[in-house]
């Protein structure tokens, strides 16, 4: 069952470099995070305001999924419902939490509070693109690649999806990593099966 499902297009940012399939796309190593996160929005013509507005590992995972699904996906073949996430991280949302813990010593920070959980990523890109099929957020110290697999052909096998956006999207400080993998039940020329070892062979892209 798992052979019948297929990575579309896959998406790796890490270490100031932006990866799509199999080529580099953007490199800017010098930068902070913040810098570099704008200066990826900015290399494309996104034009989308509310990016300003994100805690780093909603652009971070929002930036990603841009990149994935851009000449990659053809929104129009499914219905909202049908199209679905399934992500994960280690530090959940650590980063922005330390961030809001330190405006509450004064005055907390309405602006920071919204991003206090790490399922937020995935609201701004169902936002982003009307996806409304299922979705779930899970904290784990390692990514595994068994885990996503598991999930994701579960919903695809059983109807519940017919594409879904999966992977692992982490920032805590300056360390930071989003994989993210665009998998659909029909095979495409360009496509790979999903299967445990190509998840980790596009996550260890780096």
């Amino acid at each position: 069952m798992l052979a019948e499902n297929h990575i579309i297009g896959s998406c790796v940012i890490e270490r100031g470099t932006v990866f799509k399939d199999d080529s580099v796309l953007i490199e800017n190593t010098g930068a902070d995070l913040a810098e570099f996160l704008l200066s990826v929005y900015q290399h494309f013509p996104l034009n989308y305001p509310k990016f300003y507005k994100m805690d780093n590992l909603s652009k971070l995972g929002w930036l990603a999924s841009e990149v994935l699904l851009k000449d990659s996906f053809q929104k129009d073949q499914y219905q909202p419902e049908e199209v679905g996430l399934v992500l994960a991280n280690r530090n959940s949302s650590l980063d922005n939490d330390i961030k809001y813990f330190e405006s509450a010593k004064d005055i907390a920070s309405p602006s920071l509070f919204v991003y206090t959980l790490p399922n937020i990523v995935i609201g701004e890109i169902c936002i982003r693109n009307n996806f409304k099929g299922e979705h779930g957020f899970y904290i784990q110290d390692q990514f595994d690649a068994g885990f996503i697999a598991g999930q994701v052909s579960y919903l695809l096998d059983n109807d519940i999806l017919k594409a879904c956006i999966c992977g692992w999207v982490d920032v805590l400080d300056q360390e930071y990593k989003a994989a993210l993998y665009l998998v659909e039940k029909n095979p495409a020329d360009s496509s790979k099966p999903f299967s445990i070892k190509n998840i980790n062979s596009i996550f260890e892209t780096i």
